[in-house]
């Protein structure tokens, strides 16, 4: 492989004013991420009385120092828990992400109970049981650090409540699969809330702050009018001395996580896991400039090999089938010494491009080469000439092999993401591995635009049939609201807030996040966890 010839000039106009704009959405993320750790800051003084860490200080105690750590759906709930996004605090009121705990690579999850005591959100409750999919699917032991309210009964919704069923299905599937679960109870963990330490191989209590019962004391008195202090009902001590509900008692929130840290040290998980390469060598070209290569107008073209060649080892590619299905980018890279697939879009998707992306995917596969889907794509072509070209059947072939693939596929949405081609590149409903935006990208079933025409076109023909008159105003407060529906729900920050991805990320980290996800990806295939036929049950 030979490394890729840049036809981007940094110090060009439109390089830096793409540059600009893309930063300045970098900006808006950056922004909307502090507004959740300010939104739990704001409890430092409570916290600070009762001598409990705040949540992300339990974080970061939590995990190895200087080690990466990916966050995971940071917008959660952006849009969602709350339509004003002036007000929405993003996040879901949980802390989440992979990271390292004394040297074993975990799914962390903590409750961030400095806000609304961390009463549990349907924001909240997806984002946990995503957190808990992508650990079983990588083969990820389980931390988490609870402390919450439980559900708000403010906002109850009956759906939320039958969906969050999975958390506990998900709980028990982990310790089944031979994926230690180790609770760390903070503070109260209260009706559902109690089957998260109940339903956990290893618990921490702290002592005087923990607290787990199904019904507490107020609903208890309102059920069956028996009268019960916290510490009676469902204390450190008496789940530690008589229901055995807690291995482990600790002193304060520092001791509980230090014992955290020392049951995943005693369990010998890297035991046989392949050892780290030699250093990769890094792009030739700076990833930094991925903040100006991506065009944020998804109707410029934009040759998405500028984007790869900023991310793979030695900016070194090997394009695959370039002179056919020109407009589908497949080909082979590297990033810090994984060997990679690419698929990518330099415009619609073409009989030929579907052909060749359908084989590429399939080589892939005999090989056991990650995949990694770039998305850019206006969609599926369309027209008289590609219908009778087959566009059906070809398109058809790509999504077969898609679905059917089963090597890891990281999906990224760097611009559009229109129509089919959403499906046909491995968009969130194909179940890739993982699957991250950029703040530019742009998801919808068509443009809002012609979205609008659709409907006025098909607005006329019915009023012409009719031989009635068309009402050009009504038609035209019909074009703007649908335009302004389309585009409101298009941007990375709605479709990340409704857990539609597993995080927004700046451009400029990609080869980072891409780099730690193939390790996490290539740990899961080589681990060979211990199954059981039930999740261990607590005696």
């Amino acid at each position: 492989m030979i490394p890729f010839a840049s036809h981007i000039h940094p110090a060009s106009e439109d390089f830096q004013s793409q540059r600009a704009g893309m930063l300045g959405l970098v900006g808006q993320l950056r922004a909307l991420e502090q507004r959740a750790a300010d939104a739990s800051a704001r409890a430092a003084s409570s916290f600070a009385k009762r001598g409990a860490l705040l949540p992300r200080e339990r974080v970061a105690r939590l995990l190895d120092p200087g080690m990466p750590f990916l966050p995971l759906c940071n917008l959660a709930g952006y849009g969602m828990d709350d339509p004003d996004p002036e007000r929405c605090i993003p996040g879901g009121s949980q802390i989440a992400g992979i990271g390292f705990v004394s040297g074993v690579r975990c799914m962390v999850v903590a409750t961030d109970s400095g806000i609304d005591a961390g009463a549990l959100t349907e924001a909240g409750n997806q984002k946990l049981m995503r957190c808990q999919d992508i650990a079983l699917e990588n083969r990820l032991p389980f931390v988490h650090l609870v402390e919450s309210a439980g559900s708000n009964l403010r906002k109850y919704r009956v759906d939320k409540f039958i969906r969050g069923g999975g958390m506990f299905y998900n709980l028990a599937r982990l310790s089944a699969s031979g994926l230690p679960v180790v609770t760390v109870v903070h503070g109260s963990s209260t009706a559902g809330g109690a089957y998260m330490p109940g339903l956990s191989d290893y618990v921490v209590m702290v002592r005087g702050r923990a607290k787990a019962f199904l019904a507490g004391p107020p609903l208890l008195k309102a059920a069956t009018g028996e009268v019960a202090t916290d510490e009676e009902l469902g204390g450190t001590a008496m789940h530690a001395s008589v229901s055995g509900l807690a291995e482990y008692v600790a002193e304060d929130d520092a001791h509980a996580i230090a014992l955290a840290r020392d049951i995943l040290a005693t369990l010998d998980w890297n035991d046989g896991m392949p050892a780290p390469g030699p250093d990769a060598e890094p792009p030739h070209l700076d990833p930094d400039e991925l903040a100006g290569v991506m065009v944020l107008e998804h109707r410029k073209p934009v040759d998405m090999r500028e984007v790869i060649a900023r991310l793979v080892d030695g900016s070194r590619w090997m394009d695959f089938k370039p002179d056919y299905g020109a407009a589908t980018v497949c080909g082979h890279g590297r990033i810090e010494g994984h060997a990679v697939g690419f698929v990518s879009n330099n415009g619609p998707i073409d009989p030929a491009g579907a052909t060749k992306a359908a084989q590429f995917i399939q080589l892939c596969n005999q090989s056991g080469t990650p995949l990694v889907f770039l998305q850019n794509t206006t969609g599926f072509i369309v027209g008289r000439t590609s219908e009778e070209a087959g566009m059906i059947k070809h398109g058809s072939k790509m999504i077969q092999a898609l679905a059917n693939s089963r090597v890891p596929q990281i999906t990224i949405h760097c611009g559009a993401s229109f129509g089919a081609g959403n499906y046909g590149m491995c968009g969130r409903a194909f179940r890739p591995r993982f699957c991250f935006s950029w703040p530019n990208a742009r998801t919808a079933v068509m443009g809002g635009e012609q979205a609008a025409t659709t409907l006025e076109i098909v607005a006329r023909q019915q009023a012409e049939r009719k031989g009635a008159p068309v009402d050009e105003d009504r038609l035209a407060a019909q074009k703007a609201e649908i335009v302004a529906n389309f585009s409101a729900q298009a941007s990375a920050f709605y479709t990340s807030g409704h857990l539609l991805d597993d995080g927004v990320i700046d451009p400029r980290d990609t080869r980072a996040v891409l780099a730690f996800v193939l390790a996490t990806a290539r740990e899961a295939e080589a681990r060979q966890p211990r199954a059981v036929q039930f999740g261990v049950a607590r005696f």
